[in-house]
Parts: structure tokens; C-alpha cells; sequence
């Protein structure tokens, strides 16, 4: 088994880093024969390219590879395209792994492979999410961390053909969301079978939250909404509609949780403000997602009004 790991960066450099570095300290293992490492950079502006060609020593297994901004789907086929192992390894530019993290994920599927008798199956590894840039594997497995997604590309191992059977994926997702949850329900239409592999471990890092972040997180939550239209214009099934929470229950869920938007940016700020202050950024961000929902889900049926979907 060679491995291709691939991974989309967009102005990431300070964490893919470390990204990075975990990578090359990978055990060996007879589960797998060799790995390579390729880093699709999507347009970066913060020096990305010219810090890893300069450093390049430090990373052995690494093929850089540039492209216009087009988006993280985009990205992961290029990457796909032009990777020489049987076995792909999605993760993200800001994913800390254990040295065990490929061990685990070849032996997870060579498993499978071996109790189905075929390879349509992938790994699915597990994702802790941390706020600690100096130290992110020193976080804790937490209940917030269990993520029920089918197919997210923050830490998946599969086959290299049957990725290419599914058609990849669709460069239509230009702006964030969605992408690899819409390759995953072409991927279960064929039978592909997820794999729980909590051994293989990635520490998701993000900042923790400030004030100075909303701005930024409502405009991601405006092109998440965007996106999900684009789903299920694909896939006009309900059970793509609750996944992206196109449906009256979740319009009214958060509508009541926000007492009709009454609780927004403005007026939770002083909250938001409070629990930071205390030391309780997490918390504030759970608080603060909540009037994120909403505007995801209200932005969600405007878009549709203005496809025509009901």
C-alpha cells in the first residue's frame, strides 16, 4: 500500500507547519510500504509556496503543487489526479496527527478490505478540535469532537479507485461547505461503506474566539448557505434537506432558540464579551452558534426562493 496524502491550504502556512512536520514523523509500518505528502496550495497570499520551496529539506515527502483560488474541491483533484499511491488520505492544512495516524488508517482498511472482499469502504479517523497552537495534541477527546458527517475530508483514508469511480469532486463548490458531503452521498449511492477509526487521530487547531471573529464567521455561515443550495439542487432529497437543515423544523427550531433573531451579534455581544473574559471562549462560541444556525437556515430559503425550490 502507498499512500497519498492530500491536502488543500489556502493562508494557512503557520499551522500547515506543523501540519506538516507531524506527517514526517510518521512510524514505519508493514501496513503500509511508503507515503507521499501533496500540499495543493489554492492561491495563498501569505507566502505559502516560497516558505516550503525554501524549506523543503524538512519535508522529504512533499509535492507542492499551485493553482489559481478556485476552492478546496478543486484543490483535493488536482491533488488526486496527479497522486501515485492506491490509497488517498484527505486531511486539512490545519490538522496536528499522531505518529501512529497512517498505521492506523492502512491497517483499518486493509481489514475492511479483507471482511467485505471488496474495496468500497473508507476510513473514517478521528477529529479533536483545540484552540492550543503551541501544543494542539495535548487536547482532549471532548463529546463536542464526535462528528456523525458520512464523508468529511478533515481525516478520511480510501481507495484510490473507487475515489475516482465516484467522480471526485465537483469544482461547482467555489465558496465553503458542503464539497465533501456531496461526493459522500455519491459515494454511499454506491455502496462505499464508512469505517470508524478513532486510533487515527488529527487535532483540528482554529483559534479560539474573540469578538473580532464574527464578522468573518457570518459571512462563512452566508456561503455555507449558498452551497447547500447547490447540494441539494444536486441531490433534491429529505435527507439531503436535514443535513443541510432545509426544512421548516430547523427554520423554526432556531427561529424559537433566537426568539425570532432578537439574540444576534448585537445583543449577545455583552454576553459573548463576559464568558471570554472569564476564560470561556468555548462556551461563548456554542452560545454565539446558535444565531449562526439562524442565519445559515434564513439565507438557506432565500436561496431557494430564488432558485424556485420549495
Amino acid at each position: 500500500m502507498f499512500i497519498s496524502i492530500v491536502i488543500p491550504t489556502y493562508n494557512r502556512l503557520l499551522i500547515l507547519e506543523k501540519c506538516l512536520l507531524a506527517l514526517e514523523k510518521q512510524k514505519k509500518s508493514k501496513y503500509f510500504d511508503d507515503f507521499e505528502v501533496i500540499v495543493v496550495d489554492d492561491g495563498s497570499t501569505d507566502g505559502t509556496v516560497s516558505w516550503l520551496e525554501k524549506n523543503s529539506d524538512l519535508f522529504p515527502h512533499l509535492l507542492i503543487i499551485e493553482q489559481e483560488h478556485g476552492g478546496p474541491g478543486e484543490a483535493r483533484n488536482k491533488g488526486v489526479n496527479q497522486a501515485k499511491g492506491n490509497v488517498i488520505v484527505f486531511i486539512d492544512s490545519d490538522l496536528v496527527v499522531t505518529n501512529s495516524f497512517l498505521e492506523n488508517h492502512s491497517l483499518a482498511l486493509k481489514k475492511a478490505w479483507e471482511k467485505r472482499r471488496n474495496k468500497l469502504c473508507f476510513t473514517y479517523g478521528a477529529v479533536v478540535n483545540t484552540s492550543n497552537f503551541e501544543d494542539p495534541t495535548s487536547e482532549p477527546h471532548k463529546l463536542s469532537d464526535i462528528s456523525w458527517a458520512y464523508f468529511a475530508t478533515g481525516n478520511v483514508a480510501i481507495d484510490k479507485n473507487t475515489l475516482l469511480r465516484s467522480g471526485l469532486f465537483d469544482p461547482a463548490f467555489r465558496l465553503y461547505g458542503w464539497e465533501d458531503l456531496e461526493l459522500g452521498e455519491r459515494l454511499r449511492r454506491m455502496g462505499t461503506v464508512l469505517i470508524r477509526c478513532p486510533k487515527a487521530v488529527g487535532y483540528h487547531w482554529h483559534p479560539a474566539f474573540n469578538i473580532n471573529q464574527i464578522p468573518s464567521l457570518i459571512r462563512v455561515e452566508r456561503e455555507r448557505a449558498k452551497m447547500a443550495i447547490i447540494f441539494y439542487r444536486k441531490h433534491p432529497t429529505t435527507r439531503v434537506r436535514f443535513i443541510i437543515q432545509f426544512t421548516l423544523f430547523h427554520r423554526l427550531l432556531w427561529e424559537l432558540f433566537t426568539f425570532g433573531g432578537i439574540l444576534n451579534e448585537v445583543t449577545l455581544r455583552p454576553l459573548l464579551k463576559l464568558l471570554i473574559r472569564m476564560g470561556l471562549p468555548g462556551l461563548a462560541m456554542e452560545i454565539f452558534r446558535v444565531r449562526l444556525n439562524l442565519i445559515c437556515v434564513r439565507q438557506i430559503f432565500q436561496e431557494a426562493k430564488i432558485m424556485g425550490f420549495s
